[in-house]
């Protein structure tokens, strides 16, 4: 549907997102302060303990959720957030696989515990990876998958007598099954003239370390017994007037009323509107752009929204702020549109990970990292491979950063990972993911996995039915996944908006020689356009690379090599964009930890930044480039005319 009057988008927008987003059931705002709401941090040090038993049962047998962990035996500090495994110097500790234990004991303040009229909520970030949660020795949540939130109210337990204080505890386990996301198996060693009884190892099919534990922040918030659950923002553009449609479910009773205000960055009211869905019109709006497609990017309104009820106790109010940015998403054969301009995504992968903190959150280096990217001129990354923390999104849309956000999909190799089993989890954690995540203008594309084993029989079914099923939840943006598999056996390929490709020339084959390069990239390149008619993102790409190693001629591993290796994928990257590739992931923005293996030292070294964010040579090849390809194709907001397409339909 290419765009139309204000009055039609007024008509058919709802119909076209509404549907497919109405199918989440519950929301996931996230936790704001306001006027209604208050929030409190646990984060800090928690108390801890591995269960080491031969069944890594001990913990349910003898419950330890009754009573004060440091009842049933020694305990250790462990800091929140974090992964568990770097932060001590027990060997043991960091190759732990089973269950492990979090308690923290925490004071409430008195009107959370007697005002009947607020509820209580705790939120857990991230666990990684099946979660248990209880409060007093209480069970009030359950959760599989180690990257997304989950909550429970728990306002009845703290407010069910003279209470000022509570006993969080959660336990954690970090097995990985054919059927989790991402997949590991459990192999158990059973020659004794080798192992001892009962020896077992987590093996697993993707590069990077199995950090585990309580990885984002744990937090209580509060809001009124009727509350705002959930906020769905979709945008489009008519000519110069920006059309922000939203949704907006409320929970605790039927009767209420809501009052919707969009306000600029100045603070000024722009539009207003009335009730639980409706579409709000902004004259001259101010678009949100990428970083250095315009000279004021990220431009990000306020959607401000009260709800008043009347409840017997009188009357309730209920506030809640979303930052809003307008912009639109869509396709061609050969480009990806960003407000109806082409986007390159010039940019990296990325982990969550760094040293002692594993995979744990950390405001000073989420911060350097988005400095780095700033100065590398990198616009957009990929969160290979799942979500990462709510607030890097948060700091994407303000700073204009794009993001491909990627489920835990990754290391989907065996028949038994395409099961039905496995496929309705996928299903589910995509539902999650997308409640999440649906309201950041940074997300542009969905994918659903990396460098799955596509040409397996079951694939083709299992990725038409999980794509089918992600545009169903959200009709507004393009959905991939990204892919290894060779052009003419790839089954999921068929079903995907854009073809995302990681290939490793002259690193994984052809070891050394660099001369091939070319002709190899330029041969995939044509054989995936030519049977697909889809614009194409080079989304992995780099060689291993030890800082401070160099080596002329250029051998592998020194940082020659690396930037060798880059510049002739460049030269392909430079005449294919012209056509119909759309964008370039560098693999990696920094080094990070994997498993122990005779390939890898000391974790994947792809990095153009060290583990500690430190350059390498390939840094500033990548910086050189970014910057050139940003002048390029920059822009001011006098020469744009409105050219964008409807969110709905990615073909035009």
């Amino acid at each position: 549907m290419l765009r139309g009057p204000a009055g039609a988008w007024a008509v058919l927008g709802p119909l076209l997102w509404g549907c497919g987003l109405a199918l989440l059931q519950g929301g996931m705002l996230y936790p704001r302060e306001s006027r209604s709401r208050e929030r409190k941090e646990l984060n800090g040090l928690w108390s801890f303990r591995a269960d080491f038993s031969d069944n890594r049962r001990q913990g349910f047998e003898q419950q330890w959720y009754r009573a004060p962990l440091r009842e049933s035996g020694p305990t250790l500090d462990m800091p929140v957030p974090s992964s568990f495994n770097d932060v001590g110097q027990d060997g043991q500790l960091r190759s732990f696989v089973g269950w492990v234990w979090y308690e923290r004991e925490i004071t409430l303040p008195q009107r959370w515990t007697e005002d009947l009229g607020m509820r209580v909520v705790l939120r857990i970030g991230s666990a990684h990876y099946y979660a248990i949660v209880w409060v007093n020795g209480v069970h009030v949540a359950e959760h599989e998958g180690g990257h997304l939130p989950f909550e429970a109210d728990i306002s009845k337990l703290v407010q069910s007598g003279p209470l000022s204080s509570c006993r969080i505890t959660i336990a954690i386990n970090n097995t990985l099954s054919p059927h989790t996301l991402p997949p590991g198996t459990i192999l158990y060693k059973t020659d004794p003239s080798m192992y001892p009884k009962g020896y077992f190892v987590q093996n697993i099919k993707f590069d990077f370390f199995n950090y585990a534990g309580l990885h984002r922040t744990v937090l209580l918030y509060t809001t009124p017994t009727t509350y705002i659950d959930d906020i769905t923002v979709t945008t489009d553009m008519d000519q110069d007037i920006g059309l922000v449609n939203y949704q907006i479910v409320v929970q605790g009773s039927d009767h209420f009323q809501l009052d919707v205000r969009l306000l600029d960055e100045e603070g000024k009211v722009v539009a207003k509107g009335t009730g639980a869905q409706g579409l709000l019109q902004v004259p001259s709006a101010h678009l949100w752009w990428p970083y250095l497609m315009h000279e004021h990017p990220a431009y990000l309104y306020s959607l401000e929204v009260k709800l008043t009820a009347q409840m017997a106790v009188g009357p309730v109010s209920d506030f809640y702020t979303l930052p809003v940015g307008i912009r639109t998403v869509a396709i061609t054969e050969r480009q990806f549109l960003i407000n109806g301009k082409p986007f390159y995504f010039q940019g990296v992968n990325k982990h969550e990970d760094a040293d002692i903190r594993g995979k744990g959150f950390d405001w000073p280096l989420l911060v350097k990292d988005f400095n780095l990217l700033r100065w590398l001129g990198a616009n957009a990354f990929r969160t290979s491979h799942y979500p990462y923390a709510e607030e890097v999104l948060q700091l994407c849309d303000r700073y204009g950063i794009v993001v491909i956000d990627e489920s835990p999909g990754v290391g989907i190799v065996s028949v038994e990972s395409f099961s039905n089993v496995s496929l309705q989890h996928h299903l589910e954690v995509m539902e999650e993911m997308i409640r999440r995540d649906k309201n950041h203008p940074a997300v542009v594309m969905w994918s659903l996995a990396n460098e799955p084993a596509s040409f397996l029989k079951p694939a083709g079914y299992y990725f038409k039915t999980l794509i089918a099923h992600t545009k169903a939840l959200d009709p507004s943006r393009p959905v991939t996944f990204v892919t290894s598999t060779s052009y003419e056996a790839d089954l999921g390929a068929p079903y995907v908006d854009v073809i995302c490709v990681n290939s490793y020339y002259s690193w994984y084959h052809d070891y050394g020689h660099m001369e091939v390069i070319q002709l190899q990239l330029a041969t995939q390149f044509e054989n995936w356009h030519k049977a697909y008619q889809k614009p194409m993102i080079q989304s992995e790409y780099g060689a291993d690379t030890i800082a401070g190693f160099h080596e002329d001629p250029p051998l592998m591993f020194s940082e020659e090599y690396q930037k060798g290796l880059l510049e002739q994928y460049h030269a392909v990257l430079d005449q294919k964009r012209k056509e119909y590739v759309v964008g370039e992931l560098i693999w990696n923005f920094a080094d990070f930890m994997t498993n122990q293996s005779p390939l890898r030292m000391i974790g994947n070294r792809k990095g153009i930044f060290t583990r500690q964010r430190q350059p390498k040579s390939a840094a500033f090849l990548l910086r050189e480039r970014y910057w050139k390809l940003a002048n390029e194709t920059r822009y001011h907001q006098s020469a744009v005319k409105s050219q964008c397409v409807g969110n709905s339909l990615f073909t035009v």
